[in-house]
């Protein structure tokens, strides 16, 4: 028999795009088991993933899969359904710690060994919501905190995570791994974590849903950490109602978390979907991003004209102030924050590793060079431990900084002045090629004014340029999450831009 090319081996895929309700709606109707459902998955990660494109986005999966499965199904069998996610394989980020065999390592040779005493806040809900931890996905070392010279999608321990959509571009980062997992098909769905555009640039990129909380709405207990002003986990899928779902059963308050104490109980983000809700929305255009292709803006003005058609109304254009001011600002709070809470992290969750601070995984460094160091250094880790706690006057005059310009002069003030319920703009350009020399390209984002102020960001496929996906953002205030689903939904409702990747070695012409 031929062997089958990667894209004829993709179609052949049963679950190919299958959704949460559509898969447990045959799970339901005994048409199908977890069982098979993992099997089916796991073959497909040894295909794609580990064989053929080698797209490199699992780092490790979970050697109870089975077993847990068939638990599952034992419970459906008995009537215990927990709800939607009941026997749903997700695979979550590598920086998400999990108390069973698998690890939980940031991407790092230095935190192999490690061991958590017990599941992260997020973990914890997704097994309690009956979901199937299939396993952990590669992700930019460390958060991509680590140097100004990264290569996102890169780290020691996983390797180069690949674009499913080109494989010589990159996946972007820091969740690159859960994206790319995610829009290939590996898993029904995932959870990433953002800090700046760690959630939002890598599912623009990959063509999937990706939405970044509202700081505080889904707790961090248990995520290794860069900032506790910004950090937080959320969906990424390849649909909008899979990141309500998602969302539903990962959000509320947790005593491990004090960000969380503002969280009410969490809703049913579903019920927030509506294909008609984009009637009567106010939403204002963004423009002021630098370094987009005119590609993405065409693309952009054309579906400006879909909002519209869908029942939008439009304020436009909408300038959201300060977006090049506050990057020095962040970066303080940011590596400041890096070095108070790493430590904390590793005493809990950091026993049988080899490093139990900063200033450790610093030395580890520099003591692997060879595997750790090859192609980008630990610039940024040498800078945040030398900072100052957070009782520092640098620290705190950064912290204010940053939020009056991102909050009050920045986001605030557009919803405010132009009286509008979400700003739209592109995500982001489209993937750069990769190049572990140079480091990462800058093709645009919209990600830090939302993610220096601590707000709901939702990104949703709409369309491609030269075949490579981008995306439409959907930023609103605080705890706006249901609306900004509600609108994405519609959105996607009424482009259906989303197409899975074929794994083409690149779009780019050959000389």
């Amino acid at each position: 028999m031929a062997t089958l090319r990667p894209a004829a081996a993709a179609s052949r895929f049963p679950f190919l795009e299958a959704t949460i309700a559509q898969l447990q709606a045959r799970l339901q109707s005994d048409k199908l088991t977890t069982r098979a459902l993992t099997n089916a998955y796991l073959g497909r990660i040894e295909e794609i993933d580990r064989r053929g494109p080698k797209l490199s986005s699992v780092i490790e999966l979970n050697p109870d899969a089975m077993a847990l499965a068939a638990e599952l199904d034992r419970e459906r069998k008995a009537g215990n359904v927990r709800g939607p996610l009941h026997g749903i394989p997700i695979l979550l980020k590598d920086n998400i710690a999990t108390a069973d065999r698998m690890a939980t390592t940031a991407g790092s040779l230095a935190l192999v060994g490690a061991r958590p005493p017990r599941d992260a806040f997020v973990a914890a809900r997704l097994r309690a919501a009956g979901a199937l931890i299939l396993g952990k996905t590669n992700l930019s070392e460390w958060a991509n905190i680590r140097s100004p010279r990264s290569t996102s999608g890169w780290s020691a321990r996983g390797g180069l995570t690949r674009n499913p959509y080109a494989l010589d571009r990159n996946a972007s980062g820091s969740s690159s791994g859960t994206a790319v997992a995610i829009a290939a098909n590996l898993a029904t769905a995932g959870i990433g974590t953002e800090t700046d555009g760690s959630i939002v640039s890598p599912a623009s990129i990959c063509g999937i849903v990706g939405l970044k909380p509202t700081v505080g709405l889904v707790s961090r207990d248990g995520i290794v950490p860069i900032s506790q002003s910004q950090d937080t986990a959320g969906p990424m899928t390849r649909s909008v109602a899979d990141a309500a779902i998602l969302l539903s059963a990962i959000a509320g308050s947790d005593s491990h978390d004090a960000a969380t104490q503002g969280a009410s109980a969490p809703p049913d983000y579903m019920q927030a979907l509506d294909a008609n809700g984009l009637r009567g929305a106010r939403l204002g255009a963004v423009r002021n991003l630098r370094n987009l292709h005119p590609g993405v803006v065409t693309l952009f003005e054309a579906q400006l004209e879909v909002l519209r058609a869908a029942g939008a109304e439009l304020v436009d254009p909408v300038e959201v102030r300060n977006m090049d001011s506050i990057d020095p600002y962040e970066m303080e709070v940011l590596l400041t924050e890096l070095k108070a809470g790493l430590d904390v992290y590793l005493a809990e969750f950091g026993s049988g590793a080899a490093v139990k601070s900063l200033a450790d995984v610093i030395a580890f460094n520099e003591a692997n060079r060879a595997r750790e160091m090859a192609f980008f250094g630990q610039e940024f880790f040498v800078q945040a431990q030398a900072k100052g706690d957070l009782t520092s006057p640098a620290f705190l005059e950064a912290l204010a900084s940053s939020r009056r310009l991102a909050r009050a002069e920045g986001l605030d003030a557009a919803f405010a002045q132009h009286r509008v319920d979400a700003l739209v703009a592109p995500t982001g350009g489209m993937a750069w090629l990769t190049d572990p020399v140079n480091g990462d390209a800058t093709t645009g984002s919209f990600s830090t004014p939302a993610a220096v102020a601590g707000y709901p960001h939702l990104t949703v496929p709409m369309g491609f340029v030269a075949g490579l996906p981008v995306a439409l953002s959907l930023v609103g205030p605080a705890w706006s999450e249901a609306k900004l689903l509600r609108y994405g939904f519609a959105f996607e409702q009424a482009t259906h831009a989303r197409r899975a990747p074929a794994f083409p070695r690149s779009v780019t012409p050959q000389a």
